[in-house]
């Protein structure tokens, strides 16, 4: 068996009975990594009291920007924080916004998720909208309140991709369904930032960074879902595990965006 690239997935600060600290990963996360990218999930506690930038790099092959309750501090990108930004984790951004742009530069891969999806943007100088449902003819993307994991996870509308962009190529589809428990969004793309996928209210959900040397996708809903059977999830994930093992064997990393 050949070995598997190091998948390094973004951990979250957490408390155990509201009271016990952790860094946390949803076995989601590990599953679609393990078992659909076919890497090695690696939890990093996202704090640089424990780990640096350069020592994440060199430990991995490519990293997995998860979702997160907390959000990204509007500061990182010149705004006032108010109530409406809601929780924030300043260790998760000070590792993650410059890993961003390292493993753009680099080449390393890189796929975010919902929380992720809004850190490539701000880590490329792009700015967020703090409660996307309080928009002139956006819809609601939080997480529905009640229900199973199943019903929270449900698909509930249609992305619309760029025909002939990167993820129609990648999907082989023009729109999917996807599920949707975000309550933040993209305004403002930053450098590099093209928006290759839309909801029906216009909401962005799907990106990748122009000219980045390596993989450098990212999507507001959540594939790690169900990765193994969505005909969604199932390429994103195949095509980021490819990535890494590319990069991981010293091969030329494939870029799907200049593809």
């Amino acid at each position: 068996m050949s070995k598997r690239p190091v998948i390094g997935i973004i951990g979250n600060s957490y408390l155990i009975n509201d009271n016990y600290p952790v860094h946390a990963g949803g076995r989601m996360n590990s599953d679609a990594v393990a078992c659909v990218a076919g890497g090695m999930p690696l939890i990093v506690p996202s704090d640089p009291r424990f780990v640096s930038v350069n020592e994440l790099l060199e430990a991995c092959d490519g990293f997995l920007l998860t979702g997160g309750r907390p959000n990204v501090h509007p500061e990182e990108y010149g705004e006032t924080p108010t109530e409406a930004h809601g929780a924030f984790d300043r260790a998760r951004d000070a590792i993650t916004l410059p890993l961003v742009r390292a493993c753009i530069e680099r080449g390393q891969p890189v796929l975010g998720i919902c929380r992720g999806f809004q850190e490539v943007n701000v880590a490329l100088g792009g700015t967020l909208h703090p409660e996307i449902r309080d928009l002139p003819g956006r819809d609601n993307h939080r997480m529905p309140p009640d229900g199973t994991l199943e019903e929270k996870f449900a698909l509930r509308h249609v992305v619309r991709f760029t025909r002939g962009g990167v993820f129609h190529r990648l999907m082989g589809a023009q729109e999917v369904m996807t599920n949707t428990l975000h309550g933040q969004g993209v305004v403002r793309p930053g450098q590099g930032i093209v928006i290759d996928g839309y909801a029906p209210d216009e909401t962005p959900e799907a990106l990748y960074v122009e000219g980045a040397r390596g993989f450098a996708l990212a999507v507001q809903w959540h594939p790690e879902w169900n990765a193994a059977n969505d005909p969604v999830s199932r390429p994103l994930f195949i095509a980021f595990g490819e990535a890494a093992r590319a990069w991981a064997s010293g091969r030329s990393n494939p870029a799907l965006q200049s593809a």
